[in-house]
């Protein structure tokens, strides 16, 4: 099954940029896949600016969160896995989502190894009863 988090992401961001807020994404910029500039990473994180007037090219898909901004005036190509978004919020009052650390990962790995669940049988004792119905 595939994961909520990109979808709970893009409709997130709609709602902040609908209410003319600014939406920032708090991000795990350990994550072996994350690129982001360094130097603005903080306890292992970064949070990132995604508001229209800030980043060019956004694309919020079901594996990455990608856009071009600028950081200092230099301009960024940003790449963040699905996988490493913590949070989607707004600046002005903070509402939005965090999402559980591991979830998404554990989600799309072990749900594809291991087999479906046995089907439900009825419990013992239990026998199927017909009633005609005129």
């Amino acid at each position: 099954m595939i994961s909520m988090r990109p979808y709970l992401l893009r409709a997130l961001h709609d709602w902040i940029v609908d209410n003319e807020l600014t939406p920032h994404l708090l991000v795990n910029a350990e994550h072996d896949q994350v690129e982001v500039p360094t130097q603005y990473v903080d306890n292992g994180q970064i949070i990132l600016n995604i508001s229209p007037m800030a980043v060019q090219e956004l694309t919020l898909n079901n594996d990455w969160v990608s856009f071009t901004t600028r950081f200092s005036g230099e301009p960024f190509s940003v790449f963040v896995p699905i996988v490493a978004v913590l949070a989607i919020y707004a600046k002005e009052n903070g509402k939005g989502m965090f999402f559980q650390g591991e979830e998404y990962e554990k989600e799309n790995s072990l749900s594809s190894k291991l087999p479906p669940p046995p089907p439900k049988r009825p419990p013992r004792g239990s026998k199927p009863v017909l009633r005609l119905v005129k």
